[in-house]
């Protein structure tokens, strides 16, 4: 059962290696992504049940004992994360397959996108099953690198200078996050998260209080967390379709799961974190407002984005069960909307050739089902019953509510009045892209680069692929009280840290 926590890792570097070795056999290189995909989309799910009904799954790779060797443990937590953002990047994949297909025709295969790709997939992966700060620091490296590649891809150059400001931010972030962990392992003599859970708390308050804020910044950026958002609606709308939605869906949750980790495992809270929720409340109304003031598409849904990580901020903030059920919930629904979002996205602009509101009109007429297939994770997105935004969204209010502070109520109205404005953002696009006259695709502004759009035809795997992930973000709503089950049992083992510490040390006496 051990080997099983290394395969999300390894098998994708081993894929990205050969499909690049493979770069000239297109069929191969689709085959090989998606068979690996696969595969761990059923590692995943093996590793759930285990640790759901076991306990965390954990490798100590070459044999060597934690704190002192590399640690992969996959908990509830992260068994779950990697179930979902698995079955995301695999339908992202078939859409972009669909897409290139279409494009460039079956016998043109891709040098680059498939193995860096599958690179990006095994950065996610060793992000959510790592035991330790640098091995995450790692993983945040691995998912730059491949990152900065995908978003740059055969574009103009505007893009690639907005592809710059994300590589440089993304940097200037890695910068901090070394300097955090040479702080933490000079303060410590440890980098092991289990073992840090001890030792942190072995450190002069004040220490502890300086060393928890640089970690808030460090994975703040990483998650787009106001006001250190700001190179998120430059960055992600510029690049294809696929990549933009499996950054929107997973990169940023990424860091929301990091922060989870850290600020559970390793700095303790012992009542409300009244920063925290106002750090939340502050992202979820200028990220609304910021959608609010878009005529681009992309940058509308980007900022959406942002807001909506103050979500997930606000469980955090209320720092109990219920609140941390909240945010695994709404990271779940989230990873799964945000990047269904993208590929509707995709799918409008190849038909309007615009992402511009105003130069759109009348798609419901001429290309219904993807009027549907928008309709479905906006109304979840805006938090609408029944979907799966509104099932997270009320435990998160719950929560609020329960927590008896002035902050927590404040906070949970500001989440209210976000969602009401989610709302009017998401009828602002459908009045603008599908109702009102028919209006002629606009020409493809530059044929050369990686964009097609104009072309008022979508294949049938993309729209499938996108489909598929509707059909997720119903299935988590179908399944709101096992799911909830589930998320409220990890909450439980966040709060409680003393199930993960010991699974990896043993006794829980460290090193």
């Amino acid at each position: 059962m051990t080997v099983l926590v290394a395969l999300p890792v390894l098998l994708p570097l081993a894929a990205a290696g050969l499909s690049l070795a493979l770069g000239r056999f297109a069929d191969v290189q689709r085959i090989l992504g998606l068979l690996v995909l696969g595969v761990i989309i059923a590692d995943a799910a093996v590793l759930l049940y285990a640790s759901d009904e076991f306990g965390p799954v954990v490798l100590q790779m070459g044999g060597w004992p934690a704190p002192f060797g590399i640690t992969l443990i996959a908990d509830r937590l992260s068994s779950l994360l990697l179930l979902v953002s698995s079955v995301v990047t695999f339908a992202v994949l078939i859409y972009s397959i669909g897409q290139r297909i279409t494009d460039y025709g079956r016998e043109r295969s891709s040098t680059t996108f498939h193995p860096m790709y599958l690179m990006l997939c095994a950065g996610v992966s060793l992000a959510y099953l790592t035991g330790d700060l640098f091995n995450l620091f790692v993983a945040f490296e691995i998912m730059l690198s491949s990152s900065y590649v995908l978003i740059t891809r055969r574009t103009t150059s505007a893009r690639v200078r907005a592809g710059m400001t994300y590589t440089i931010v993304s940097l200037a972030s890695s910068l901090l996050f070394i300097t955090m962990i040479a702080l933490v392992y000079a303060s410590t003599g440890t980098v092991n998260l289990a073992d840090l859970g001890t030792k942190v708390a072995e450190l002069p308050r004040g220490l502890q209080i300086a060393l928890a804020l640089l970690v808030v910044i460090v994975f703040g950026v990483k998650a787009a967390m106001v006001p250190l958002h700001f190179w998120l609606p430059d960055s992600y709308p510029t690049a294809p379709a696929p990549v933009t939605a499996v950054f929107a869906g997973l990169l940023t949750k990424v860091g929301i799961y990091a922060l989870i980790r850290t600020q559970t495992l390793v700095f303790s809270h012992a009542e409300t974190w009244d920063l925290m929720l106002g750090i939340a409340l502050i992202t979820m109304i200028v990220g609304a407002l910021g959608a609010l003031a878009q005529n681009d598409l992309n940058r509308l849904l980007s900022f959406l984005l942002v807001s909506h990580i103050g979500y997930m901020l606000f469980g955090l903030g209320v720092y109990n069960v219920v609140g941390l059920t909240g945010v695994i919930l709404y990271v779940v629904h989230h990873i799964t909307v945000q990047a269904t979002l993208f590929l509707v996205s995709g799918l409008i602009t190849r038909h309007s050739g615009t992402v511009a509101l105003t130069r759109m009109g009348g798609m419901a007429k001429v290309a219904p089902l993807i009027a549907v297939l928008f309709a479905l994770p906006a109304l979840s997105l805006a938090g609408v019953p029944p979907f799966s935004g509104f099932v997270a969204k009320l435990a998160l209010l719950q929560a609020g509510i329960g927590s008896g502070t002035i902050t927590g109520y404040a906070v949970t109205a500001g989440a209210v009045l976000t969602s009401l404005l989610s709302l009017y953002a998401m009828a602002r696009v459908w009045t603008r892209v599908f109702w009102g006259q028919v209006k002629a695709p606009a020409p493809d502004p530059d044929p050369t680069d990686e964009l097609v759009v104009g072309t008022a035809s979508s294949s049938r795997p993309m729209l499938a692929a996108t489909g598929v992930l509707v059909v997720s973000s119903l299935v988590i709503a179908l399944v709101a009280g096992p799911l909830g089950a589930v998320a409220g049992r990890a909450a439980g083992d966040l709060v409680h840290g003393e199930i993960y510490r010991t699974a990896v040390l043993g006794d829980g006496s460290g090193g």
